[in-house]
């Protein structure tokens, strides 16, 4: 047996005992390390998306506890990122690289138990056969923490946004919001050679956002905003723009904001009941470039892991909260009402 936080209905998780996972000749059993606590797991839980009973947490880095009979090139003790979705590699979506449009990603195969659904949320979580052959199992380097090493996977889905947006060295580029996805936008574009500037509703984080390399920060409220912009922007306004937050209002501005010709890119999901009129000719005649960007891409897994492991941002400076599992309820309460300084949320079933 071991523990494990069980969804069982909405804003119901229950710390209790669940059977350890049979492992398949194909399969390998990981004790996790750590958990990032990521806004869809939050919403997963706070909402009726999905029916108990479930466990949740995708973030996920730990060390082998077990490998099938069958596993080749994988032994017990070695530490490693899961990654919860690998794409089948040769449906039309897969060839057209758009993984994450895959039937096969879109299927989330780890599991604690129940319907499998990530299962990072407990002492120990089942790898499949397809995510490990296919390269679901990332070996850690020595000197890197499982804190950090949690942080491949939004990595990579942030990655994925900026390269979709095409961000280039020498974009300026607004972020709405900075709280830990919004601030790991900033320090990718100032990665690569683009010039971040963010904003948000809480003081404290446009002080964080330009800790962590913003050129520029300001409050979401600020009246001038449009003006402070577009003297940062010689008149013309921002290249693209980052929506790291669900709201009608940050489209807006963003919109006001976004210089003719350039480009918006939703990223975090707004509720389904929430439309936003939208006048055509405003993109039309402006030539802006609306797209959405969702989770991660197979293609810049590499890239991903390189500037994780290689320290080329530091993730670090994103933790805010470690919690241990018993406690997933306090970390999902403080993530939905973030004090002043909650930023990224990890989460221990080991203390």
């Amino acid at each position: 047996m071991m523990k494990a936080q069980v969804f069982r209905g909405v804003n119901q998780l229950s710390y209790e005992e669940v059977p350890l996972p049979d492992v398949a000749a194909d399969e390998v059993l990981v004790a996790v390390g750590v958990v990032g606590l990521c806004q869809s797991d939050i919403k997963k839980i706070r909402y009726p998306l999905l029916d108990p009973p479930r466990i949740f947490g995708h973030e996920t880095a730990g060390t082998i506890a077990q490998v099938g009979s069958a596993v080749q090139n994988w032994q017990v003790g070695q530490r490693v990122v899961v990654m919860h979705h690998i794409p089948c590699m040769h449906c039309n979506y897969c060839l057209n690289e758009n993984f994450s449009m895959c039937d096969v990603y879109k299927k989330v195969t780890t599991t604690a138990g129940f319907t499998p659904s990530g299962g990072g949320f407990a002492d120990y979580v089942k790898v499949p056969g397809h995510i490990v052959e296919n390269g679901g199992l990332i070996k850690i380097p020595d000197h890197i923490t499982f804190d950090q090493a949690s942080f491949v996977e939004p990595t990579n889905c942030c990655l994925k946004a900026v390269k979709k947006a095409n961000i280039q060295a020498g974009n300026t580029v607004l972020i709405t919001g900075a709280g830990p996805i919004g601030l790991m936008f900033a320090m990718l574009v100032k990665y690569l050679g683009g010039r971040a500037i963010t904003t948000d509703l809480i003081p404290s984080r446009v002080e964080k956002a330009l800790a962590v390399g913003a050129e520029a920060a300001f409050l979401a409220t600020d009246p001038d905003l449009q003006s402070k912009i577009q003297a940062l922007t010689g008149g013309m306004g921002v290249d693209i723009s980052i929506l790291a937050v669900p709201s009608d209002k940050a489209f807006f501005q963003a919109l006001d904001c976004t210089r003719k010709g350039g480009k918006i890119l939703f990223f975090a999901e707004f509720p389904d009941e929430v439309n936003i009129p939208l006048n055509p000719n405003v993109l039309y005649q402006r030539e802006i470039d609306l797209m959405g960007s969702y989770s991660s891409s197979y293609r810049v897994q590499n890239l991903a892991q390189d500037i994780v492991f290689n320290q080329r941002i530091d993730v670090n400076a994103l933790i805010s909260d470690r919690y241990h599992l018993k406690d997933l309820d306090k970390a999902v309460s403080q993530a939905t009402k973030p004090t002043p300084d909650t930023y990224k949320i990890l989460i221990y079933p080991q203390m």
